[in-house]
């Protein structure tokens, strides 16, 4: 009988500041090469994929915070986008066993409603200018019979999607390459003998 472990152990607190380390890392590639994608929600995922939904939400708080106050001051208004990308992703990986014919379901079911999050935002607080290489993108759009609000919209469930694929790819491979007996370790889940 499985039952989760109540308390916070050693582990799971270096895997979150490991998964803050890798959203900034990954953050500011991104930013440093204008890609349209963003980079920084892996480690949130990881964090969600391994220790669960509440886990998965606080190392993009964190480091949504950093980069906010040093380096990117988008990443703080769009700290609920990452939330809820945490949150998702731990329920996704609980509920589905994500493998090679999942990856891009699980990143549609990931990243849809942080998505529309993530356009209003984007639309109402900045007219769709912000430090992301998808910006250049929004920008061209605008001209066309989309509109400024319609290529917002576009570019951002186009990016977010492309975003979290890769995101969800490498997460996975971790997580294979990482062992069943260490995720459990992270995760907290024994049973009554101490095993899963």
């Amino acid at each position: 009988m499985k039952k989760e472990n109540k308390k916070i152990n050693t582990y799971q607190i270096c895997l979150v500041a490991l998964a803050v380390g890798i959203n900034i890392v990954g953050g500011q590639i991104a930013l440093f090469l204008k890609l349209p994608v963003y980079m920084d929600s892996i480690g949130t995922i990881f964090a969600g994929a391994v220790l669960g939904p509440w886990f998965g939400m606080i190392p993009n708080i964190l480091s949504g915070i950093f980069m906010g106050m040093t380096v990117d001051i988008y990443s703080l208004y769009f700290a609920p986008v990452g939330i809820l990308t945490g949150l998702l992703s731990g329920l996704v990986f609980r509920k589905m066993s994500v493998k090679k014919g999942k990856i891009l379901m699980a990143a549609a079911v990931i990243s849809v409603p942080g998505t529309v999050v993530s356009a209003l935002i984007n639309a109402v607080l900045f007219g769709g200018v912000t430090s992301s290489g998808s910006s250049i993108l929004v920008q061209l759009l605008s001209k066309t019979p989309l509109g400024l609000t319609g290529s917002i919209f576009t570019v951002q469930f186009l990016t977010d999607y492309a975003d979290r694929c890769i995101s969800v790819l490498a997460v996975s491979a971790l997580i294979s390459a990482m062992g069943g007996e260490l995720v459990r370790k992270l995760s907290g889940r024994v049973d009554h003998n101490g095993t899963i």
